[in-house]
Protein backbone atom coordinates (compact mmCIF):
# COMPACT_ATOMS: atom_id res chain seq x y z
CA UNK A 1 0.00 0.00 0.00
CA UNK A 2 3.03 2.06 0.94
CA UNK A 3 4.73 1.76 -2.49
CA UNK A 4 1.99 2.69 -3.90
CA UNK A 5 0.59 5.82 -2.40
CA UNK A 6 4.75 6.42 -3.41
CA UNK A 7 4.63 5.57 -6.48
CA UNK A 8 1.54 7.82 -7.07
CA UNK A 9 3.38 10.59 -5.85
CA UNK A 10 6.47 10.09 -8.08
CA UNK A 11 4.42 10.18 -11.13
CA UNK A 12 2.16 13.02 -9.80
CA UNK A 13 5.23 14.79 -9.57
CA UNK A 14 6.53 14.20 -13.33
CA UNK A 15 3.71 16.16 -14.72
CA UNK A 16 4.55 19.35 -16.94
CA UNK A 17 3.10 21.47 -14.84
CA UNK A 18 4.55 20.29 -11.63
CA UNK A 19 7.66 21.75 -13.26
CA UNK A 20 5.88 24.71 -14.49
CA UNK A 21 5.27 25.71 -10.60
CA UNK A 22 8.83 24.90 -9.40
CA UNK A 23 10.05 27.41 -12.15
CA UNK A 24 7.60 29.58 -10.70
CA UNK A 25 8.68 29.26 -7.34
CA UNK A 26 12.19 29.89 -8.42
CA UNK A 27 11.54 32.67 -10.93
CA UNK A 28 9.81 34.58 -8.02
CA UNK A 29 12.69 34.09 -5.26
CA UNK A 30 14.97 35.45 -8.18
CA UNK A 31 12.86 38.33 -8.80
CA UNK A 32 12.02 39.06 -4.77
CA UNK A 33 16.26 38.71 -3.96
CA UNK A 34 16.55 41.48 -7.05
CA UNK A 35 13.97 43.88 -5.65
CA UNK A 36 15.95 43.85 -2.23
CA UNK A 37 18.69 44.82 -3.75
CA UNK A 38 17.27 47.77 -5.73
CA UNK A 39 15.14 48.77 -3.32
CA UNK A 40 16.74 48.01 0.05
CA UNK A 41 19.37 50.47 0.08
CA UNK A 42 17.22 53.65 -0.78
CA UNK A 43 14.90 52.33 2.03
CA UNK A 44 17.49 52.10 4.79
CA UNK A 45 18.38 55.48 3.66
CA UNK A 46 14.59 56.84 3.82
CA UNK A 47 14.53 55.19 7.94
CA UNK A 48 17.45 57.03 8.21
CA UNK A 49 15.81 60.49 7.79
CA UNK A 50 13.26 59.34 10.47
CA UNK A 51 15.12 60.58 13.52
CA UNK A 52 11.57 62.47 15.05
CA UNK A 53 9.67 58.69 15.57
CA UNK A 54 9.31 56.57 18.37
CA UNK A 55 11.41 54.18 18.84
CA UNK A 56 8.51 50.92 18.51
CA UNK A 57 7.81 52.34 15.11
CA UNK A 58 12.02 52.45 14.22
CA UNK A 59 12.02 48.85 15.83
CA UNK A 60 9.34 47.84 13.66
CA UNK A 61 10.35 49.50 10.33
CA UNK A 62 14.48 47.64 10.95
CA UNK A 63 12.66 44.34 11.31
CA UNK A 64 10.47 45.11 8.26
CA UNK A 65 13.89 45.73 6.30
CA UNK A 66 15.64 42.84 7.55
CA UNK A 67 13.16 40.52 6.16
CA UNK A 68 12.38 42.92 2.79
CA UNK A 69 12.54 39.37 0.94
CA UNK A 70 10.79 37.72 2.26
CA UNK A 71 8.26 40.21 1.93
CA UNK A 72 8.53 40.80 -1.49
CA UNK A 73 8.53 36.84 -1.84
CA UNK A 74 5.18 35.82 -0.55
CA UNK A 75 3.92 39.58 -2.29
CA UNK A 76 4.54 38.46 -5.81
CA UNK A 77 3.83 34.60 -4.57
CA UNK A 78 0.27 35.45 -4.13
CA UNK A 79 0.01 37.92 -7.08
CA UNK A 80 0.92 34.96 -9.21
CA UNK A 81 -1.56 32.75 -7.25
CA UNK A 82 -4.50 34.90 -8.42
CA UNK A 83 -3.64 35.22 -11.60
CA UNK A 84 -3.46 31.39 -12.09
CA UNK A 85 -6.48 30.90 -11.06
CA UNK A 86 -8.02 33.28 -13.23
CA UNK A 87 -6.59 31.88 -16.35
CA UNK A 88 -5.71 28.69 -15.93
CA UNK A 89 -7.11 25.58 -13.32
CA UNK A 90 -6.57 25.50 -9.68
CA UNK A 91 -4.60 22.13 -9.67
CA UNK A 92 -2.48 23.92 -12.19
CA UNK A 93 -1.72 26.31 -9.19
CA UNK A 94 -1.86 24.02 -6.20
CA UNK A 95 1.95 24.10 -5.49
CA UNK A 96 2.58 27.66 -5.81
CA UNK A 97 -0.87 28.32 -3.55
CA UNK A 98 1.25 25.53 -1.11
CA UNK A 99 4.24 27.77 -1.29
CA UNK A 100 2.84 30.81 -0.88
CA UNK A 101 0.51 29.99 2.07
CA UNK A 102 4.07 28.24 3.76
CA UNK A 103 5.93 31.09 3.10
CA UNK A 104 3.30 34.09 4.74
CA UNK A 105 2.59 31.18 7.82
CA UNK A 106 6.36 31.30 8.17
CA UNK A 107 6.99 35.61 8.06
CA UNK A 108 4.22 35.87 10.87
CA UNK A 109 5.77 33.14 12.83
CA UNK A 110 9.34 35.12 12.56
CA UNK A 111 7.20 38.87 13.05
CA UNK A 112 5.30 37.33 16.29
CA UNK A 113 8.93 35.70 17.80
CA UNK A 114 10.16 39.34 17.71
CA UNK A 115 8.42 39.69 20.66
CA UNK A 116 10.34 37.42 22.41
CA UNK A 117 13.27 39.06 24.29
CA UNK A 118 15.30 36.21 24.96
CA UNK A 119 17.54 35.22 22.19
CA UNK A 120 17.45 31.70 22.85
CA UNK A 121 13.63 31.37 24.12
CA UNK A 122 12.71 32.92 20.66
CA UNK A 123 14.82 30.47 18.80
CA UNK A 124 13.37 27.62 20.30
CA UNK A 125 9.74 28.91 19.79
CA UNK A 126 10.50 30.04 16.41
CA UNK A 127 11.79 26.54 15.15
CA UNK A 128 8.86 24.94 16.87
CA UNK A 129 6.22 27.21 15.34
CA UNK A 130 7.75 26.58 12.02
CA UNK A 131 7.98 22.81 12.21
CA UNK A 132 4.29 22.88 13.38
CA UNK A 133 2.85 25.29 10.61
CA UNK A 134 4.46 23.30 8.38
CA UNK A 135 2.96 20.20 8.87
CA UNK A 136 -0.54 21.50 9.67
CA UNK A 137 -0.54 23.26 6.00
CA UNK A 138 0.74 20.11 4.68
CA UNK A 139 -1.86 18.18 6.62
CA UNK A 140 0.08 15.47 7.69
CA UNK A 141 -0.56 16.85 12.09
CA UNK A 142 -2.19 13.48 12.75
CA UNK A 143 0.08 11.32 11.06
CA UNK A 144 3.39 12.96 12.88
CA UNK A 145 1.71 12.55 15.91
CA UNK A 146 0.81 8.42 15.60
CA UNK A 147 4.46 7.94 14.48
CA UNK A 148 6.21 9.82 17.65
CA UNK A 149 3.63 8.16 19.73
CA UNK A 150 4.42 5.21 18.61
CA UNK A 151 8.39 5.87 19.34
CA UNK A 152 7.70 5.23 23.27
CA UNK A 153 9.55 3.54 26.56
CA UNK A 154 7.70 1.74 29.14
CA UNK A 155 8.84 1.91 32.88
CA UNK A 156 6.39 0.12 35.22
CA UNK A 157 3.21 2.23 34.59
CA UNK A 158 5.06 4.96 32.88
CA UNK A 159 5.09 5.30 29.04
CA UNK A 160 7.11 7.81 28.00
CA UNK A 161 6.81 8.61 23.97
CA UNK A 162 8.13 11.19 21.69
CA UNK A 163 5.09 12.62 21.22
CA UNK A 164 4.43 13.17 25.30
CA UNK A 165 8.01 14.71 25.59
CA UNK A 166 6.91 17.07 22.69
CA UNK A 167 3.49 17.99 24.58
CA UNK A 168 5.14 18.59 28.28
CA UNK A 169 8.31 20.68 26.59
CA UNK A 170 5.79 22.93 24.75
CA UNK A 171 3.07 23.40 27.82
CA UNK A 172 6.09 23.69 30.21
CA UNK A 173 7.75 26.21 27.78
CA UNK A 174 4.33 28.07 27.23
CA UNK A 175 3.94 28.70 31.40
CA UNK A 176 7.70 29.57 31.43
CA UNK A 177 6.62 31.96 29.18
CA UNK A 178 3.81 33.38 31.00
CA UNK A 179 5.74 32.95 34.32
CA UNK A 180 8.53 34.83 32.85
CA UNK A 181 6.10 37.87 31.73
CA UNK A 182 4.69 37.95 34.80
CA UNK A 183 7.84 38.18 36.65
CA UNK A 184 8.67 41.29 34.77
CA UNK A 185 5.54 43.04 35.11
CA UNK A 186 5.18 42.53 38.84
CA UNK A 187 9.25 43.30 39.41
CA UNK A 188 8.73 46.67 37.16
CA UNK A 189 6.26 47.76 39.95
CA UNK A 190 7.79 46.35 42.74
CA UNK A 191 10.88 48.61 42.24
CA UNK A 192 8.87 51.51 41.16
CA UNK A 193 7.20 51.55 44.56
CA UNK A 194 9.01 53.67 46.19
CA UNK A 195 7.29 53.03 50.24
CA UNK A 196 8.89 49.66 50.27
CA UNK A 197 12.61 49.44 51.47
CA UNK A 198 15.39 48.47 48.35
CA UNK A 199 15.80 44.83 50.32
CA UNK A 200 12.31 43.89 50.57
CA UNK A 201 11.57 44.82 46.85
CA UNK A 202 14.60 42.40 46.39
CA UNK A 203 13.10 39.80 48.68
CA UNK A 204 9.47 40.30 47.39
CA UNK A 205 10.62 39.94 43.33
CA UNK A 206 13.17 36.37 44.36
CA UNK A 207 9.96 35.07 46.43
CA UNK A 208 7.55 35.97 42.92
CA UNK A 209 9.92 34.37 40.62
CA UNK A 210 10.60 31.38 42.61
CA UNK A 211 6.87 30.88 43.20
CA UNK A 212 5.38 31.59 39.87
CA UNK A 213 8.57 29.37 38.11
CA UNK A 214 7.68 26.42 40.65
CA UNK A 215 3.67 26.32 39.77
CA UNK A 216 4.87 26.82 36.15
CA UNK A 217 6.45 23.26 36.29
CA UNK A 218 4.30 21.47 37.99
CA UNK A 219 1.46 22.73 36.73
CA UNK A 220 2.82 21.26 33.13
CA UNK A 221 3.91 18.25 34.56
CA UNK A 222 0.24 17.69 35.81
CA UNK A 223 -1.54 18.93 33.05
CA UNK A 224 0.67 16.02 31.10
CA UNK A 225 -1.01 13.31 33.76
CA UNK A 226 2.35 12.59 35.47
CA UNK A 227 1.43 11.53 38.84
CA UNK A 228 4.34 13.02 41.59
CA UNK A 229 3.29 11.29 44.10
CA UNK A 230 6.11 8.03 43.32
CA UNK A 231 8.65 11.01 43.24
CA UNK A 232 7.95 12.17 47.10
CA UNK A 233 10.36 9.52 48.62
CA UNK A 234 12.60 10.11 46.16
CA UNK A 235 12.68 13.43 46.18
CA UNK A 236 13.39 13.72 49.92
CA UNK A 237 16.86 11.60 49.72
CA UNK A 238 17.62 14.14 47.14
CA UNK A 239 17.48 16.99 48.96
CA UNK A 240 19.10 15.19 51.98
CA UNK A 241 22.13 14.61 49.83
CA UNK A 242 21.78 18.33 48.14
CA UNK A 243 22.06 19.31 51.90
CA UNK A 244 24.63 17.85 52.73
CA UNK A 245 26.66 17.97 49.27
CA UNK A 246 25.64 21.82 48.77
CA UNK A 247 26.14 23.27 52.47
CA UNK A 248 28.06 26.19 51.29
CA UNK A 249 25.50 26.85 48.64
CA UNK A 250 22.40 27.21 50.83
CA UNK A 251 23.91 28.95 53.56
CA UNK A 252 24.92 31.29 51.25
CA UNK A 253 20.74 31.59 49.97
CA UNK A 254 19.64 31.38 53.67
CA UNK A 255 22.24 34.22 54.53
CA UNK A 256 20.91 36.19 51.59
CA UNK A 257 17.13 35.98 52.93
CA UNK A 258 18.13 36.84 56.01
CA UNK A 259 20.03 39.61 54.84
CA UNK A 260 17.39 40.88 52.80
CA UNK A 261 14.29 40.67 56.20
CA UNK A 262 17.27 42.33 58.51
CA UNK A 263 17.81 44.78 56.38
CA UNK A 264 21.77 45.36 57.80
CA UNK A 265 22.78 45.72 54.11
CA UNK A 266 21.11 46.76 51.22
CA UNK A 267 21.33 48.07 47.49
CA UNK A 268 22.94 51.53 47.58
CA UNK A 269 25.09 51.00 50.85
CA UNK A 270 29.02 51.59 51.50
CA UNK A 271 30.71 48.95 53.34
CA UNK A 272 33.96 47.88 54.25
CA UNK A 273 34.71 43.93 54.35
CA UNK A 274 38.91 43.31 54.86
CA UNK A 275 40.71 45.28 52.85
CA UNK A 276 37.71 46.06 50.37
CA UNK A 277 35.75 48.76 50.51
CA UNK A 278 32.57 49.67 48.08
CA UNK A 279 29.02 50.26 47.39
CA UNK A 280 26.90 47.38 47.04
CA UNK A 281 25.90 47.32 43.77
CA UNK A 282 23.13 44.31 43.65
CA UNK A 283 22.15 41.55 45.94
CA UNK A 284 21.88 38.09 44.88
CA UNK A 285 20.79 35.01 45.82
CA UNK A 286 24.59 33.23 46.55
CA UNK A 287 26.38 36.71 47.03
CA UNK A 288 26.61 40.59 47.04
CA UNK A 289 27.89 42.29 44.55
CA UNK A 290 30.42 45.15 45.54
CA UNK A 291 31.68 47.75 43.20
CA UNK A 292 34.80 49.98 44.54
CA UNK A 293 36.46 52.82 43.31
CA UNK A 294 39.08 51.43 41.17
CA UNK A 295 35.69 49.79 38.97
CA UNK A 296 36.28 46.45 40.44
CA UNK A 297 33.51 44.46 41.31
CA UNK A 298 33.82 41.38 43.91
CA UNK A 299 31.34 39.26 44.28
CA UNK A 300 31.32 38.26 48.58
CA UNK A 301 29.10 35.33 49.59
CA UNK A 302 26.49 36.21 51.73
CA UNK A 303 27.83 33.95 54.12
CA UNK A 304 30.44 36.28 54.63
CA UNK A 305 28.40 39.76 55.35
CA UNK A 306 26.98 37.18 58.00
CA UNK A 307 29.78 36.01 59.75
CA UNK A 308 32.08 38.64 59.71
CA UNK A 309 32.66 42.14 60.39
CA UNK A 310 30.62 44.57 58.30
CA UNK A 311 31.38 48.14 58.32
CA UNK A 312 28.60 49.92 56.83
CA UNK A 313 29.10 53.75 56.41
CA UNK A 314 25.28 54.50 55.48
CA UNK A 315 23.40 51.75 57.64
CA UNK A 316 21.29 54.64 59.97
CA UNK A 317 22.25 57.77 57.78
CA UNK A 318 24.73 59.03 55.38
CA UNK A 319 27.21 60.99 57.37
CA UNK A 320 30.26 60.14 57.49
CA UNK A 321 33.02 61.30 60.05
CA UNK A 322 36.81 61.21 58.83
CA UNK A 323 39.98 61.73 61.43
CA UNK A 324 43.22 63.13 59.95
CA UNK A 325 46.38 63.63 61.90
CA UNK A 326 48.95 66.47 61.81
CA UNK A 327 51.89 68.24 63.57
CA UNK A 328 53.20 71.57 64.01
CA UNK A 329 55.59 72.94 65.57
CA UNK A 330 56.88 74.08 69.61
CA UNK A 331 57.10 77.56 68.29
CA UNK A 332 53.75 77.87 66.52
CA UNK A 333 50.37 78.79 68.82
CA UNK A 334 48.32 76.13 69.04
CA UNK A 335 45.11 78.28 69.49
CA UNK A 336 45.94 79.82 66.27
CA UNK A 337 46.92 76.18 64.34
CA UNK A 338 43.24 75.17 66.06
CA UNK A 339 41.49 77.92 64.06
CA UNK A 340 43.85 77.67 60.98
CA UNK A 341 42.73 74.11 60.52
CA UNK A 342 39.14 74.71 60.94
CA UNK A 343 38.80 76.94 58.35
CA UNK A 344 41.49 75.46 55.96
CA UNK A 345 38.99 71.96 56.18
CA UNK A 346 35.87 73.93 55.75
CA UNK A 347 37.10 75.46 52.39
CA UNK A 348 37.31 71.53 50.83
CA UNK A 349 33.89 71.07 49.18
CA UNK A 350 32.56 68.06 50.62
CA UNK A 351 32.74 68.74 53.97
CA UNK A 352 29.82 69.36 55.82
CA UNK A 353 29.29 73.16 56.91
CA UNK A 354 25.78 71.71 59.14
CA UNK A 355 28.61 69.65 61.55
CA UNK A 356 31.88 71.78 61.21
CA UNK A 357 34.89 70.12 61.86
CA UNK A 358 36.47 70.01 65.13
CA UNK A 359 40.30 70.05 65.79
CA UNK A 360 41.74 68.92 69.29
CA UNK A 361 45.58 68.73 70.56
CA UNK A 362 46.27 64.98 71.45
CA UNK A 363 49.52 65.17 73.15
CA UNK A 364 53.37 66.57 72.93
CA UNK A 365 55.76 64.04 70.68
CA UNK A 366 59.21 64.00 70.05
CA UNK A 367 59.86 66.94 67.89
CA UNK A 368 56.00 68.48 67.53
CA UNK A 369 52.69 69.50 69.03
CA UNK A 370 50.38 66.85 67.73
CA UNK A 371 46.48 67.56 66.72
CA UNK A 372 43.71 65.78 65.63
CA UNK A 373 41.14 67.45 62.97
CA UNK A 374 37.80 65.87 62.55
CA UNK A 375 35.33 66.51 59.58
CA UNK A 376 31.90 64.72 58.55
CA UNK A 377 30.88 64.23 54.40
CA UNK A 378 27.56 62.53 52.90
CA UNK A 379 29.06 61.09 50.29
CA UNK A 380 31.41 58.25 50.83
CA UNK A 381 31.01 56.83 47.47
CA UNK A 382 32.78 59.52 46.15
CA UNK A 383 35.90 58.39 48.13
CA UNK A 384 37.66 58.60 51.68
CA UNK A 385 40.92 58.55 50.33
CA UNK A 386 40.62 61.83 47.86
CA UNK A 387 38.87 64.14 50.21
CA UNK A 388 41.51 63.09 53.23
CA UNK A 389 44.12 64.02 50.41
CA UNK A 390 42.39 67.55 49.48
CA UNK A 391 41.86 68.53 53.48
CA UNK A 392 45.81 67.75 53.84
CA UNK A 393 46.50 70.49 50.80
CA UNK A 394 44.69 72.60 52.36
CA UNK A 395 46.10 72.83 55.37
CA UNK A 396 49.49 72.91 54.04
CA UNK A 397 48.24 75.94 51.41
CA UNK A 398 46.69 77.63 55.09
CA UNK A 399 49.94 76.94 57.08
CA UNK A 400 52.22 78.39 54.47
CA UNK A 401 50.22 81.14 54.51
CA UNK A 402 50.39 81.88 57.73
CA UNK A 403 53.89 80.78 58.27
CA UNK A 404 52.95 77.65 60.26
CA UNK A 405 55.81 75.07 60.16
CA UNK A 406 55.73 70.92 60.06
CA UNK A 407 58.43 69.97 62.29
CA UNK A 408 60.37 66.89 61.09
CA UNK A 409 62.91 64.69 63.42
CA UNK A 410 66.46 66.20 63.45
CA UNK A 411 69.75 64.42 64.98
CA UNK A 412 73.02 65.10 65.05
CA UNK A 413 75.60 61.90 65.66
CA UNK A 414 78.29 62.89 67.50
CA UNK A 415 82.10 60.81 66.98
CA UNK A 416 83.64 60.61 70.74
CA UNK A 417 86.54 58.68 69.45
CA UNK A 418 87.69 56.26 66.89
CA UNK A 419 89.52 52.96 68.07
CA UNK A 420 92.19 51.17 65.85
CA UNK A 421 93.08 47.56 65.79
CA UNK A 422 96.20 46.21 64.74
CA UNK A 423 96.31 42.58 63.20
CA UNK A 424 99.48 40.68 63.62
CA UNK A 425 100.79 39.04 60.35
CA UNK A 426 100.43 35.30 60.99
Amino acid sequence: MILIEIDGMFHSLMRPWVGYQVAIVVGVFLASYVLRLWLGPPIRAWMGTREGWPKWRMRVLVVVHQRLRAIFFVAIMWAVVLAMREFTWPSRSYILSLVATLAMAWLLVVFATRLIRSMLLRRVVRIGAFIYVTLYILGIVDETAEVLDAAALSIGDVRLSLLLMVQGAVVIGVLFALARFITTTTSARINSNEDISPSMRVLIVKVVQIVLYAIAFFAGVRALGIDLTGLAVLSGAIGVGLGFGLQKVVSNLVSGVIILLDKSIKPGDVISLGDTFGWIQTLGARYASVVTRDGREYLIPNEDLITGQVVNWSHSDEFVRLDIYFGTAYDDDPHQVRKLAIAAAMGVERVLSSRPPVCHMVGFGDSSVDYILRFWITDPTGGLTNIRGNVYLALWDMFQEHNISFPFPQREVRMLGKTQVDIAPD
